[in-house]
């Protein structure tokens, strides 16, 4: 594909790095709006997008980077080139959490209303970051003779070049997509707060264990014969799973006391 989107003289412009830029664009104007849709003051996501985003990328970076240590221990300097590759969502997902814990209590806004507000720009900033991926040819899938196998043949590409492999960046891309418009369309008919968060996090864990049988790259030890990213997604499915759950019945007790 196009790893290099274009190049000014020394300045370089990758295609993964405007991707994940406009991803985190479509995050801070999605929540702004979502906050204002639910009540809530659009300055105070804003300020705590920021900071989720931010650790975000550093989670995603530190993940990818201890899946592929060996590499960086020859190459340390290349631990910094975001914008040429190299997150790991769930890096990202777990970073971005821990921050958006602490920036809640700390400004003392609504919890899990907040967290709820802020859950459309996820699936929605994954879909960006993927076509990203794609044309960066990370993440991509094994070997396949489908009619829609795509062929890298950029030698910048991060994926195997002149050799068909199943699109899984876009496979991943498209389900946030659709997942993205579920959470749009009943957002407004949650019953209680978090339920859209937990939702989403059940759903992508099992959208990712599925993909996961298509990937191609190298993603660290099978535990099991699952990967790495399918060990998170069982947990993150059961933990949410439970948080639903408890959530479920804390709002079911609260109607009761009236």
């Amino acid at each position: 594909m196009h790893p290099v989107l274009f190049k000014i003289g020394p300045v370089v412009v990758h295609t993964y790095g405007l991707m994940m830029a406009l991803a985190f664009l479509a995050a801070m104007m999605i929540s702004k709006r979502e906050a204002r849709v639910f009540g809530e003051d659009p300055d105070k996501i804003a300020d705590l997008i920021f900071y989720i985003l931010l650790w975000g990328v550093i989670g995603a970076r530190l993940f990818y980077v201890a899946v592929n240590l060996s590499w960086f221990v020859s190459y340390p300097l290349d631990v910094v080139k975001v914008w040429e590759g190299g997150l790991v969502f769930y890096g990202g997902f777990i970073g971005g959490l821990g921050a958006a814990f602490y920036c809640v209590r700390k400004r003392q806004i609504p919890f899990w209303k907040s967290i709820d507000i802020l859950t459309p720009a996820l699936p929605f900033g994954h879909f960006l970051g993927r076509i990203g991926c794609f044309n960066a040819g990370c993440c991509y899938g094994k070997v396949c003779d489908l009619p829609w196998a795509v062929t890298f043949t950029n030698p910048d590409s991060l994926a195997p070049l002149h050799t068909p492999l199943h699109p899984t960046q876009l496979y991943e891309s498209l389900a946030n997509l659709a997942l993205f418009g579920v959470i749009m369309a009943v957002r407004k008919k949650k019953r209680f707060e978090g339920q859209l968060f937990w939702g989403y996090v059940v759903a992508y864990g099992v959208i990712r264990f599925l993909l996961e049988f298509a990937r191609g790259d190298e993603r660290g030890s099978y535990l099991l014969g699952l990967s790495p990213a399918q060990q998170v997604g069982v947990l993150l499915c059961v933990s949410g799973a439970v948080m639903l759950f408890i959530l479920s019945k804390r709002a079911h007790r609260e109607v009761a006391r009236g």
